[in-house]
């Protein structure tokens, strides 16, 4: 359904160091840079951090999450751990399950840098 996702940064170089590190630990090779944007490739899906080419503040949606697929509960936390560890905040709950049976999540939330709502998330595999 996606192409891509983007999100602005106020700190180019910051949000690479951070995603380098945060989407390593998903497995994502390091970003590319193109002009004042960094891609990130994987899983056919595009995930990129440019500044406002109107040339104004970055600024955070209110409401807007990012949700990233881990492949397992100790990815989640790894992810999330590497995440803080680079500048990231956590926020919500810590690193858990929600909800019960089949629909249930493990998830954690984080804020880049820049302030940008991420989760990661891992769903059982259906038996």
């Amino acid at each position: 359904m996606f192409s891509h996702i983007m999100l602005g940064t106020s700190d180019l170089e910051k949000s690479r160091q951070f995603y380098d590190a945060f989407l390593a630990e998903l497995g994502v090779p390091a970003g590319a840079a193109n002009k004042n944007r960094y891609f990130w490739r994987a899983n056919g899906g595009t995930f990129s951090v440019s500044t406002p080419i109107n040339g104004e503040a970055a600024s955070i949606g209110n409401g807007s999450t990012t949700g990233f697929a881990a492949s397992s509960t100790e990815q989640v936390d790894k992810a999330h751990a590497v995440g803080v560890a680079h500048g990231g905040v956590a926020c919500e709950d810590p690193p858990g399950w929600r909800g019960e049976g089949p629909a249930a999540l493990y998830l954690a939330y984080l804020r880049d840098p820049d302030g940008n709502k991420l989760c990661l998330a891992y769903r059982q595999p259906k038996v």
